[in-house]
C-alpha cells in the first residue's frame, strides 16, 4: 500500500487499521508493514555471511593460518612452537591484517557520516545500500582467488579491509531503513528480530559450511562431507568454496529488501551539495542537536565505549577459550555456535522489553549483567565448564545491548536525518575501537596473565554504563528543518508531544506544518 496522509477526515490511522512508520513516510496496513519488516530482516540474515564467515570464523582465520607464512618458518614452528622466528612470522601476518583493518576503520569513520547525510532527503538510501551490498558480494567472490601462499597474503588482507569498508557503508543505509519498516510501538522488537535473526542465521550457515567443506572427517588431504581438497596441497579449495557459498547466501537474502522496501522520497529543499560541503552541514546538525538535546550526543559517546567492549566479548572470547580454558579448535567453533544461538534468542526476546519498558532499561540491565558475569569469570577456576556456563551467559546480554542501542538512536533521530545519525554512530564506534584492545595490552604487559582480558572487557563496559546513565529514560526525537529545532518526546504508546522548541515559525519559504520543521504528532 502506498503512503497516505495520516488523520484525513478526522480519522486516525489506527482507527482505519493503518500503521504509521517511525519516519512518518508511509501509513500501511499491518500486512504490508510485516512484509517490509520481513524483507528488511532478510538482509540482516544475508549479511551474517560477511560478519560470521568472512570476518570472524573462516576467511580471517584462513589468512592468519600457517598457510600464509614462509614454509621454512612453519617447519621451525613444528619442531618448536615457541621458536622466535616462527612466532615473528605469525606476528607479521597478524600485524599486516590489523594494519589494513585500521586503515579501513579510519576510512569508515571519515566517510560514513557524510555518506549517510547525503542519502537523507536525496532519495538514494536504497540505491546506496544496493551499491555497497553488490560491492561486498563482489569482494567475497574475489576472495576465491586468494591461494594459500605467502605471496597472496597482502591480496587477501586487502580484500578483507576493502570488504569491511563496503559492509560498514551498507550498514549505514540499512540501519537508517529501520525507520521505514517499523512503528514507534514496534521499533524495539523490529531491531531485536533483525539483530537476533542475524545471529541465528550465522549458526545455520556456519554449520552448513563446516559439514560441507571444513570439518575433518578423517580423509587425508580433504575436508567436509564433499571431500574437498584442503591445505597447501589442495590450494585451500575448501575454504575458497566456503566463501563462494557465503557470497551466494548474502546475494540471495539481500534481494527481498530491494523488492519490497521503497526508496526514500526526494526532498527538493535539501538539494544535493558537493561532498566537501556535506561535512559543514553535518557539523551544523551536530551543533544544533548539542544545543537542543545534548544527551543524544552523550548517548553516542557512551554507546561507542560499551560497543567496543561488546565487540571484544566475541573478538577475544575465542582467544580466551583457547589460551585460558584449553579449548581445541573444534571446541572453539562449537562454543561459537552455542554463543550465537544464545545471543540470537536473547536479542529477539529483549526486543519486547525494549518496546515495553524502553531501550535504556534493556541497555542498563544487560550491561550490569555483563559486568557482574565478567567479574565472576575472573575469580572462578579455569575449568571448561565454567567458561561454557558463564561465557554463554555473557553472550546472552551482548545482542540485547546492540539491538537496544540501535533502537534508542532510531527513536532519537531527527526525521529525515537517519543516515546522518547512523553514520555518526559508526564514526563514534570506530573512534573508540582502540579502548579495549589497548587496555588488554596494558594489563597483559603488567601481569602476563591472559585471564586479565576479561577484566579489561568488564572495565570498558562499566565505563560505558556510567557514561550512559544520565541519558534520557525515554528517547527524544529532535526535529530539524532549516534553522529551527524542536524536540518531541516519543512515549512508549507511540504518540509524540512537543516538549521544547527553538525559533518556531515558518521557514524562509513560508512553509508550515511537518515540512516546515515544527513538532508533529504522528499516530
Amino acid at each position: 500500500m502506498s503512503s497516505t496522509a495520516s488523520g484525513t477526515s478526522g480519522t486516525s490511522t489506527s482507527d482505519r487499521g493503518l500503521l504509521t512508520t517511525v519516519d512518518g513516510s508511509a501509513t500501511l496496513t499491518r500486512k504490508e508493514l510485516r512484509r517490509r519488516t520481513r524483507a528488511w530482516v532478510m538482509w540482516d540474515i544475508g549479511n551474517s555471511a560477511w560478519q560470521a564467515i568472512v570476518v570472524t570464523f573462516v576467511f580471517a582465520t584462513y589468512l592468519a593460518s600457517d598457510l600464509f607464512i614462509d614454509p621454512d618458518l612453519v617447519e621451525l614452528g613444528r619442531a618448536d612452537p615457541q621458536n622466535p622466528l616462527y612466532l615473528a612470522g605469525q606476528a607479521n601476518t597478524t600485524m599486516l591484517i590489523a594494519n589494513l583493518d585500521a586503515i579501513a576503520a579510519v576510512i569508515v569513520a571519515i566517510i560514513s557520516p557524510a555518506l549517510g547525510a547525503r542519502s537523507d532527503g536525496s532519495g538514494t538510501r536504497k540505491r546506496w545500500l544496493l551499491v555497497f551490498t553488490v560491492l561486498t558480494i563482489a569482494t567475497m567472490l574475489t576472495m576465491y582467488f586468494v591461494l594459500p601462499d605467502q605471496s597472496f597474503l597482502l591480496f587477501g588482507a586487502a580484500l578483507l579491509a576493502v570488504g569491511v569498508v563496503f559492509s560498514e557503508f551498507s550498514g549505514v543505509s540499512y540501519d537508517a531503513m529501520l525507520a521505514q519498516v517499523s512503528t514507534k510501538k514496534t521499533v524495539g522488537r523490529t531491531s531485536g528480530i533483525g539483530w537476533g535473526s542475524g545471529y541465528l542465521a550465522s549458526i545455520v550457515l556456519l554449520v552448513l559450511l563446516l559439514l560441507l567443506f571444513i570439518q575433518d572427517f578423517g580423509v587425508e588431504g580433504a575436508a567436509g562431507m564433499l571431500n574437498v581438497p584442503t591445505g597447501a596441497e589442495g590450494d585451500g579449495l575448501n575454504i575458497r568454496l566456503a566463501i563462494l557459498v557465503a557470497a551466494i547466501w548474502l546475494a540471495l537474502f539481500s534481494i527481498p529488501i530491494f523488492l519490497r522496501v521503497p526508496e526514500t522520497a526526494k526532498k527538493p529543499a535539501r538539494a544535493a551539495i558537493p561532498w566537501w560541503k556535506t561535512y559543514a552541514v553535518l557539523w551544523r546538525t551536530i551543533a544544533r542537536i548539542g544545543r537542543t538535546e545534548p544527551k543524544l550526543l552523550l548517548f553516542l559517546l557512551s554507546s561507542a565505549i560499551f560497543r567496543d567492549g561488546l565487540a571484544a566479548v566475541f573478538g577475544f572470547g575465542a582467544i580466551m577459550a583457547a589460551q585460558v580454558y584449553g579449548f581445541s579448535s573444534s571446541e572453539v567453533i562449537y562454543f561459537a555456535v552455542a554463543a550465537n544461538l544464545v545471543a540470537g534468542l536473547g536479542t529477539v526476546a529483549a526486543g519486547w522489553f525494549d518496546d515495553r519498558f524502553s531501550p535504556k532499561v534493556v541497555v542498563i540491565v544487560s550491561l550490569v549483567s555483563l559486568v557482574a558475569v565478567a567479574s565472576l569469570l575472573f575469580f572462578l577456576p579455569t575449568a571448561q565448564v565454567v567458561f561454557w556456563t558463564f561465557g554463554l551467559f555473557l553472550c546472552l546480554f551482548v545482542g540485547p545491548v546492540q539491538s537496544a542501542s540501535r533502537s534508542y538512536l532510531m527513536r532519537s533521530t531527527p526525521v529525515g536525518h537517519e543516515g546522518e545519525l547512523f553514520g555518526l554512530y559508526r564514526l563514534t564506534g570506530r573512534a573508540a575501537s582502540f579502548l579495549t584492545p589497548a587496555l588488554i595490552g596494558v594489563l597483559l604487559a603488567a601481569t602476563g596473565d591472559p585471564k586479565v582480558t576479561i577484566v579489561a572487557i568488564g572495565i570498558v563496559l562499566l565505563v560505558g554504563l556510567l557514561v550512559f546513565l544520565p541519558v534520557r529514560s525515554h528517547p527524544t526525537q529532535v526535529v530539524i528543518e532549516g534553522e529551527r529545532v524542536a524536540v518531541a518526546q516519543i512515549t512508549l504508546d507511540g504518540e509524540s508531544s512537543a516538549s521544547r522548541a527553538e525559533g518556531l515559525g515558518a521557514d524562509e519559504t513560508g512553509a508550515t506544518g511537518p515540512d516546515a520543521g515544527g513538532p508533529t504528532r504522528q499516530s
